[in-house]
């Protein structure tokens, strides 16, 4: 099966903050984060038209850029992998291999996860 997200991938440190109030750390999602991962959702559930499944699984993931900066692929993926948990699997702990691999698309870019 796959599945395509349509946008430019956002890095978890995009997405993620850390807040302090009388010594006490709270990390949350920020507004675009909670945006993104809802049209994931949307667009997962679009494609997948088949039952959650139970199964350990395999996922290749592809991220394409729309732009040629510099990037670790490692903050890419983890919003996107969320997103598909409850509709293409369980829990994203059922995965048990991924490759990750960047590209650019300056017309189309996207994150294209193929499951196995």
């Amino acid at each position: 099966m796959k599945i395509i997200l349509l946008g430019n991938p956002l890095s978890t440190n995009n997405i993620w903050r850390t807040t302090s109030s009388r010594g006490f750390q709270a990390t949350y999602m920020t507004k675009a984060g909670k945006t993104l991962k809802e049209s994931y959702q949307w667009q997962t559930k679009s494609q997948c038209k088949q039952p959650c499944s139970k199964k350990k699984m395999s996922i290749t993931i592809a991220l394409y850029f729309g732009d040629k900066r510099k990037r670790d692929i490692d903050n890419y993926h983890k919003l996107s992998l969320d997103a598909l948990s409850g509709i293409v699997y369980e829990d994203d702990s059922q995965i048990q291999r991924m490759v990750v691999e960047k590209f650019y698309d300056k017309e189309n870019p996207r994150i294209e996860i193929e499951i196995n």
